[in-house]
């Protein structure tokens, strides 16, 4: 599975996203819940479609798919998501997102994806904080304890890197300084990192990273 993994919005390297659409086709599911701790707005639905439109005006088919509906329906999820074979999931509360994820099984049906290249997980912010094996460290940018689901917090993130994604580091962004306290509190404790700039974009592979996972154990 290709991962295109930005620190905000589509960041500097949407030119791969347009090679994705002449290579594999243009339709792609849009998965909002890491908004899911905000009251429903005006605002709420304008910032998810406004994110819905930068992908459309790439040339993608966007259809917004939220995972609370189908919280304990897994199968039905396996179903509905079965005509797309790319993936934006946007930022927010991290943590929120990761609990959705469990609930509707769209982690687990990642995992039964990861060895395939024709299928893309593309995410910004929240996006790909969630990829982390272990989120602590988070919860000095993202608040662990708003819960909109009843769940406890979920530490263990999707298990795909040993380190942390910490998004817009020295950016002009609201949560930057946030990010220059997780740095802070990440080398205080011994946590690995990676910071990116907005603009930023690091693009992987599943299966590479799988593979240079299992060389270090």
């Amino acid at each position: 599975m290709k991962l295109y993994l930005s620190s905000y919005k589509l960041g500097n390297k949407a030119e791969e996203l347009k090679k994705w659409i002449t290579e594999h086709g243009n339709k792609i599911c849009l998965i909002p819940n890491s908004r899911d701790v905000f009251p429903d707005s005006e605002r709420k639905t304008a910032g998810i479609h406004a994110d819905a439109q930068e992908l459309t005006d790439l040339g993608f088919d966007v259809t917004i798919v939220s995972l609370e509906d189908y919280f304990y329906e897994k199968e039905e999820l396996v179903e509905r998501l079965k005509e797309f074979n790319a993936f934006y999931v946007i930022g927010g509360n991290t943590f929120a997102l990761r609990q959705a994820m469990y609930l509707s099984g769209f982690d687990e049906y990642l995992k039964t994806l990861e060895n395939n290249p024709n299928y893309l997980y593309a995410g910004y912010s929240a996006g790909i904080c969630v990829l982390a094996k272990d989120m602590h460290g988070l919860e000095l940018c993202d608040n662990p304890n708003i819960n909109p689901y009843g769940l406890d917090t979920m530490w263990n993130g999707l298990g795909y890197f040993d380190y942390l994604f910490l998004p817009h580091y020295k950016s002009d962004h609201k949560e930057t300084k946030l990010i220059d306290d997780c740095v802070e509190y990440c080398d205080k404790h011994n946590i690995k990192y990676k910071t990116l700039h907005d603009g930023d974009v690091i693009i992987e592979d599943t299966r590479k990273v799988i593979e240079e996972d299992m060389e270090r154990e």
